[in-house]
């Protein structure tokens, strides 16, 4: 089958596949560089940049950025942006992505569209002022849904307060790393799986002038994604398997331990973040189930469902913290985000984004589906 180029906005790119955002340091300007070389979208993760250079930021004695203004830096930010272009050389996207559960996330958004980003994601609740803050500048607008309802929702907002509907929307199901648009208990029901929650967010797009819809969340190969295109999808975001290439910004560290995953060792999990979120079960979450409270004060007030480290201490943990700690590879004190498949990549190995790109798009065989 011929997959087709994907339109976003008044771009046209010639593979449909979106590298989904991971945060934090797993997808800065390395990976989405590289992936926008290939010809796709690549994107930038907006949580924690404080992290990428740390001479910017106002840190603790532990080296974590105070405050969500070093939290998730501009500087840095717009660093990430010019040199994930520069890596690109005018192909593909550079695109961020933005949880709308950030602290200052108005700001953030206003950020990215002048360090001149071409598309925004924005997932992790409803992205309903995302226009707002975008204004007249040319750049593409993807709201991260989990239903039709809340398609409609953020739809009908934007119209009617801004005149503006998304460029394209991204149907994410309950098998992605997170965070979860679903509670805890839907995400392992039949009627929440992405292929049962597509053909109604496709009739809602078309109701709004047939939006591209691009599904994410457990979509792992060329087959999977040839699937749900046959079922009327535009493409896909696909996140965990970038992962393990060259190019992304994980240290190698963090690398190995998704390899040496088993798929018994990915477990869905609370966040302080109010949504679930799927990890690898390493020490410090063994810890967390057996009761133990690793919170240790809220220094970047990062996320305002936490509300200033309230839920992280109830929960256990500071999620900026351990995804903090993972990206430094600590694997007794990080927590790693991975989405379903992710025992899956130890066939893959790691290889250059260009290789995993000609394996999505059917170009290579796919080691990961001898099984």
């Amino acid at each position: 089958m011929s997959l087709p180029s994907l339109k976003i906005r008044d771009k046209i790119v010639s593979i449909h596949i979106i590298q989904g955002g991971m945060g934090v340091g797993i997808s800065w300007e390395k990976l989405a560089g590289a992936v926008a070389k290939e010809g796709a979208v690549g994107v930038i993760s907006a949580v924690g940049t404080g992290y990428r250079f740390p001479n910017l930021v106002k840190r603790d004695r532990f080296g974590r950025p105070i405050g969500s203004l070093f939290a998730h830096s501009k500087e840095a930010l717009t660093i990430m942006i010019q040199k994930a272009k520069e890596i690109a050389s005018g192909n593909g996207l550079i695109g961020v992505n933005i949880l709308c559960a950030i602290t200052d996330y108005g700001r953030v958004v206003k950020d990215a569209v002048e360090a001149k980003a071409d598309l925004i994601i924005s997932g992790a609740g409803l992205p309903l002022k995302l226009p707002e803050y975008v204004g007249d500048a040319d750049v593409a607008l993807a709201p991260i849904v989990s239903s039709a309802r809340a398609l409609n929702i953020i739809c009908k907002t934007w119209q009617k307060r801004y005149n503006r509907l998304p460029d394209i929307v991204i149907l994410e199901g309950p098998l992605s790393g997170g965070h979860q648009g679903f509670k805890f208990e839907d995400c392992f029901k039949p009627e929440f799986q992405l292929e049962n929650l597509l053909p109604d967010v496709l009739k809602e797009a078309k109701n709004w002038g047939d939006i591209p819809v691009l599904v994410a969340g457990g979509v792992w190969s060329y087959q999977d994604i040839l699937k749900f295109i046959e079922l009327g999808a535009s493409g896909a975001q696909i996140a965990t398997r970038f992962v393990s290439t060259i190019e992304c910004d994980a240290p190698i560290s963090y690398k190995k331990i998704l390899l040496s995953a088993e798929r018994e060792d990915i477990i869905l999990f609370k966040s302080p973040v109010g949504y679930p979120l799927r990890v690898i079960k390493t020490p410090f979450i063994e810890r967390l189930l057996c009761g133990y409270n690793g919170w240790n004060g809220c220094v970047s007030n990062c996320v305002t469902p936490c509300n200033s480290g309230e839920e992280a201490k109830k929960v256990g943990f500071c999620i900026a913290d351990r995804l903090g700690k993972a990206w430094l590879g600590d694997y007794q004190e990080g927590i790693f985000i991975s989405g379903a498949n992710g025992y899956r990549l130890k066939k893959q190995g790691i290889i250059p984004v260009k290789e995993l790109i000609e394996i999505l798009t059917g170009k290579r065989p796919d080691p990961t589906l001898d099984e």
